[in-house]
């Protein structure tokens, strides 16, 4: 596997730092880490420890790795990152920590309470697990008086029927990921089917019930350093048709008007968002109202991170990384803001195994710099989930025009072919 570097004249600029260790949470391997953050990380002359669950899975995906500066290779030990206090004991056995870090969504409260531990630079970890409640993040919101949605927390032995939502509404896990259980209902019938289905593949988790918002979706993304934001622009999202809220093309926006732009930040600081990258989605009603639907305290996904990095020309993975380190980021990033991208998955539309993909694929050409990476690997089986869990792959290009890195996008995927047998 290669990666995709930060742009020449933004990295020249990157100053290798005297060596600190970086310990890094996770739980399975991620293009973030292979190909933005540990690239990033060696650039920067760090040592590395990666802390995860799956040690075995993490050395297999750095084995294919070309990693930018020669005999840089991450430590991986095995841990039960879950839980911070496993975390802090392995750590307080280990080389004394300079830096904690984690782009895991499942981890960032638990990264958060090592790092305060430690007395490192981190997260506040209320701030953190605001952002991952999603039911206390509607509840926190409508208390600062920021934002009020109806919403409710469904227990996983409570009876659903004795709520009354407004339909038609949104059901989900609290702690959800990756529209996984995401599902729009009509009614009550359908609610307790479709509460019923979920907890049937979730056992003992609480789901959350909120009142559908109508309107545009589109993300924010953020980068802060605990006393400086910078805002990165965001993406117009269009979603696949109800009831299920799959992410199907995200095309960039390099700004949003000031009035919406206020709204978003008003509730990330409501939240206490502020160290590291943030990646928020939110809709964008007719009347100009700003609706948060979750924050992600990372950085966005699905090879988003990587267009981002490309999109700015700016090195955005070790910006984030110096934030961690306790760093005062730059008052200006000198992120370009001429740009423009899209970036879409190539979805399964059939249960079966892949036998046939496009590999991973980098093309510069008129202007447009082009990629696609593999999702899902040839010979694999799964079942058709109807979430992002189906993306097969994932095509992304960035330009000068609009036009253009569309018609690259769709030219590449008419081009290719992923075939699902049975």
């Amino acid at each position: 596997m290669s990666f995709i570097g930060p742009p020449n004249m933004a990295a020249s600029s990157v100053s290798s730092i005297p060596a600190m260790r970086l310990y890094v949470t996770a739980l399975n391997p991620t293009d973030a880490l292979t190909d933005g953050f540990l690239p990033a990380a060696a650039r920067l002359g760090l040592d590395v420890t990666v802390l995860t669950d799956d040690a075995d899975a993490h050395r297999r995906a750095y084995g294919q790795v070309v990693f930018p500066v020669r005999d840089f290779e991450p430590e991986v030990i095995q841990c039960d990152v879950r839980d911070f206090r496993e975390v802090v004991g392995v750590i307080s056995a280990h080389h004394a920590p300079d830096a904690l870090f984690s782009n895991g969504d499942h981890l960032q409260v638990q990264t958060a309470l090592v790092a305060e531990y430690f007395s490192l630079a981190g997260k506040d970890w209320r701030a953190a697990l605001r952002a991952k409640n999603k039911g206390l993040l509607r509840r926190h919101l409508a208390a600062t008086g920021v934002d009020a949605v109806w919403s409710a927390e469904l227990a996983p032995d409570q009876d659903v029927s004795l709520l009354q939502p407004p339909f038609p509404c949104v059901l989900k896990p609290r702690e959800g990921v990756a529209s996984e259980d995401v599902v729009l209902v009509a009614d009550a019938a359908e609610l307790a089917q479709r509460v019923k289905e979920i907890r049937g593949r979730r056992a003992g988790a609480t789901l959350v019930l909120e009142e559908f918002l109508e309107g545009g979706l589109h993300t924010l993304e953020t980068l802060g350093d605990g006393r400086r934001r910078h805002v990165l622009g965001g993406f117009q999202t269009r979603l696949s048709l109800p009831p299920d809220f799959i992410e199907e093309v995200l095309t960039y926006i390099p700004a949003y008007p000031q009035a919406v732009l206020d709204q978003v930040l008003a509730q990330l600081d409501a939240i206490g968002v502020g160290l590291g990258a943030c990646h928020t989605e939110f809709v964008l009603q007719p009347d100009g109202r700003v609706r948060i639907i979750e924050v992600n305290y990372r950085a966005i996904g699905d090879q988003c991170d990587l267009m981002l990095e490309q999109i700015l020309q700016i090195p955005f993975f070790e910006l984030v990384l110096r934030a961690h380190l306790g760093e005062e980021l730059p008052a200006d990033l000198g992120a370009r803001a001429d740009r423009r991208a899209r970036n879409e998955p190539v979805l399964a539309d059939r249960a079966g195994t892949l036998v046939s993909a496009p590999a991973a694929y980098d093309r510069d050409e008129d202007g447009v710099r082009l990629s696609y990476r593999p999702v899902r690997g040839i010979g694999e089986r799964h079942e058709l989930h109807r979430t992002n869990r189906d993306y097969l792959g994932v095509v992304w290009a960035v330009g000068s025009n609009q036009d253009t890195v569309d018609t690259a996008v769709a030219d590449f995927i008419a081009a290719n072919r992923w075939e699902i047998t049975s």
